[in-house]
């Protein structure tokens, strides 16, 4: 009897610490086994989107990994992606601090980046209401024809002697002339022009720098003694002081012209004649709403760089990256770039120039964009996201300060919800039931929810005039001796084409 009584309250607790173990197991996340210390991180590898998805194949669609000391839940499913972005919104709306975000964008004060609450609220408001709405996009129409008649002509000058076209090249260039239209009120050309462009492209390469302190804080020495958080000061220096030459040039011209901006602050120009002027870009809304206070709460300067910054960083890479891989796309499939140019011709006619007029007509264009997005969505792995409380999540238990990768790639990619996701299938958006505006959660670049990317339609404009363009006015093909494009990417703040894109052109007869 006494030896019962010793065995029968050890049996009970071995029966209630198996049951609170396989409790335990039943509301955790699956998860792939890790070293000490650096957790998942060796399994990543130079193309962390392709790796996870493998990774999800095994784990399923939502499972943890550990980057370093970080818990990651990283979700591969629509279904998976719609309870983040949307059922549970507010809980995972809030951003992970990080260190080179603080360093480059004035401690983590953009629209991108900072933490949800008030502060990121009027921010995005801003951009919502008074730099991305349809009239505000609308309103830089003229600027983006200009500028795609100018990509035209010089594409003209070199196709009469077959002088191969870098279209890789092209596609940022465009880009960037017309964001800094639209934001600063000018181009940057000449010696100024080189050097804001070099300026930019260590800016964005630094923004996408893996950075070992983030995951394991005891080893941050390791990226200091590198130089990385040296450099990322100094690119941010010059980076600043390049927005405060563009915003006192501004304030300046209102000084001069006071009573034309007060009455301009609703006002939305789209004229060549204003633009040239740099009257009503974004830095002119933006200070028109700052000497106003329109918005109903201060808006600071460095509020104002953080704006500009958002929109020109967050809109130049990835639209020229969409553009150069959509071009690729069409370039290895024939077909597909004879029926939109077919669909062209039967829109314009005999016009030579596509406008935007023109292109909401232009249905299988917008079919073939959507699927380039589909196959190379610019940011794979959306921006990282972390939980704000405790909560459960299809019966799994996710803690409080989680930091969440949503592989929108690996969604796209999943043949649950696509037939032969391999393939540059258009047609499959014909339809017209999918879009990437953030509504449908088996295609979100843009991201989706109170996080999703404000300048979709800004975008948007942007690669659909240019692509119909191209196509309408020009045959493109290989270079001669190239059969097939190389296909490699290379994986930093956007997944682009590691070696450029080259073809031929020629003007349609």
């Amino acid at each position: 009897m006494q030896t019962l009584l010793i065995i029968l309250p050890i049996f009970s607790i071995i029966f209630l610490l198996i049951k609170w173990y396989s409790t335990s197991r039943k509301d955790s996340l699956p998860s792939p086994p890790k070293f000490p210390i650096i957790g998942n991180l060796h399994q990543l590898g130079l193309y962390p989107h392709r790796t996870l998805q493998s990774l999800a194949k095994r784990y399923g669609p939502l499972m943890l990994i550990h980057l370093g000391r970080m818990p990651v839940l990283v979700v591969s499913s629509a279904e998976g992606a719609r309870e983040i972005m949307k059922t549970h919104d507010h809980v995972f709306a809030s951003r992970p601090q990080r260190k080179l975000f603080d360093i480059l964008v004035y401690g983590s004060k953009d629209v991108s980046t900072a933490p949800y609450g008030e502060y990121w609220r009027q921010l995005r408001s801003i951009c919502v209401l008074h730099l991305l709405s349809v009239k505000r996009v609308q309103s830089f129409r003229t600027v983006r024809e200009e500028e795609t008649q100018i990509m035209m002509e010089e594409i003209k000058h070199c196709s009469p002697s077959s002088v191969p076209i870098n279209l890789s090249q092209l596609f940022s260039m465009i880009t960037n002339d017309i964001l800094c239209r639209v934001t600063f009120g000018r181009k940057y050309g000449g010696e100024s022009g080189r050097e804001f462009k070099e300026l930019f492209m260590e800016f964005t390469e630094l923004l996408g720098s893996f950075v070992i302190g983030e995951f394991v804080p005891w080893l941050d020495w390791l990226t200091s003694v590198s130089g990385l958080y040296t450099r990322a000061n100094r690119v941010a220096a010059r980076f600043d002081k390049f927005l405060e030459e563009v915003v006192d040039y501004h304030v300046n011209r209102y000084q001069d012209d006071d009573d034309h901006v007060t009455s301009n602050v609703d006002h939305v120009g789209s004229s060549s004649e204003s633009d040239a002027q740099g009257h009503n870009d974004f830095v002119d809304v933006l200070l028109s709403l700052q000497r106003t206070n329109a918005t109903g709460f201060p808006i600071h300067r460095t509020a104002i760089k953080c704006l500009m910054l958002d929109v020109f960083v967050a809109g130049a890479d990835t639209t020229s990256t969409i553009l150069e891989w959509t071009m690729t796309e069409l370039l290895r499939h024939p077909r597909v770039m004879k029926k939109v140019q077919d669909e062209a011709k039967k829109v314009v006619g005999n016009r030579t120039f596509i406008t935007e007029d023109d292109l909401v007509h232009m249905h299988y264009l917008k079919a073939v964009v959507n699927e380039a997005f589909r196959l190379h969505p610019p940011i794979p792995l959306l921006v990282r996201r972390e939980s704000t409380q405790d909560i459960k999540l299809q019966d799994y238990k996710i803690a409080s300060g989680t930091q969440v990768i949503v592989n929108a790639w690996a969604i796209a990619m999943d043949s649950k919800y696509w037939d032969q996701p391999e393939e540059f299938v258009p047609e499959r958006f014909m339809n017209g039931y999918i879009d990437v505006k953030g509504n449908d959660f088996e295609l979100i670049p843009f991201g989706a929810g109170r996080r999703g990317c404000p300048g979709t339609m800004f975008a948007m404009a942007i690669i659909e005039i240019v692509l119909a363009n191209l196509l309408h006015q020009f045959e493109w093909a290989l270079p001669e001796g190239v059969e097939n494009l190389d296909m490699s990417e290379t994986f930093g703040l956007t997944i682009y084409r590691k070696v450029p894109l080259i073809a031929l052109a020629s003007p349609k007869k």
